[in-house]
């Protein structure tokens, strides 16, 4: 069986008190380089067809961060959108391929985060950086050529390394959706 990805099941866990730190591409010479001045949230396994993946993973790990807390520190000119008409313009090297990150710039309710692959971090696994809390998305493997016979497997592998399997996004952050649209739609209720 394909990996899911490195870092599910590897029993990496995360600091706390992480701040942040930089994000390679794989160029050899003259890297992008992105600094986060904060640790990812919500680090999710993401089973889509656009978020980049390690090499024989079925999975990214993808997180964000706030849009004021990401910087593109080096070598920036070798960044192109991946898809200009995606809501997330994912931001590519274009040289190797590797997402460094990914902007949401039209009315949306993760408009102001970042999507980022922490494990882009030189040590990654190892180095402090939120640990996967959920999967997402898991059943778009099958679009992409997945054997749909094998997805019992896939969901008891994300259930062994502590990942609770959604189909869209976890409640919290279908919650956060809603909340968006609710508002937009003048049918928000606050506490009372």
């Amino acid at each position: 069986m394909t990996s899911l990805h490195p870092l599910i099941g590897s029993g990496y866990k995360g600091d706390a008190n992480h701040t942040g730190g930089k994000l390679y591409c794989h160029c050899k010479d003259a890297p992008v380089e992105v600094t986060l001045s904060s640790d990812v949230a919500f680090n999710h396994a993401c089973g889509c067809s656009k978020c980049w993946k390690p090499a024989n993973a079925l999975f990214s790990v993808v997180g964000v961060v706030p849009r004021d807390k990401l910087a593109v520190t080096a070598n920036a000119s070798k960044l192109h959108i991946v898809d200009r008409n995606a809501a997330i313009q994912r931001n590519a090297c274009a040289e190797c391929g590797v997402h460094l990150f990914g902007r949401i710039e039209v009315d949306h309710p993760f408009k102001g985060l970042d999507f980022v692959h922490a494990e882009l971090s030189p040590g990654a696994g190892k180095d402090g950086w939120q640990e996967p809390q959920f999967a997402a998305f898991v059943s778009s493997i099958i679009e992409q050529g997945f054997n749909p016979e094998k997805m019992p497997e896939v969901r008891a592998e994300l259930k062994q390394a502590g990942l609770e399997s959604y189909d869209c996004l976890s409640p919290a952050l279908m919650d956060l959706i809603a909340v968006f649209t609710a508002k937009k739609a003048g049918t928000y209720k606050s506490k009372v």
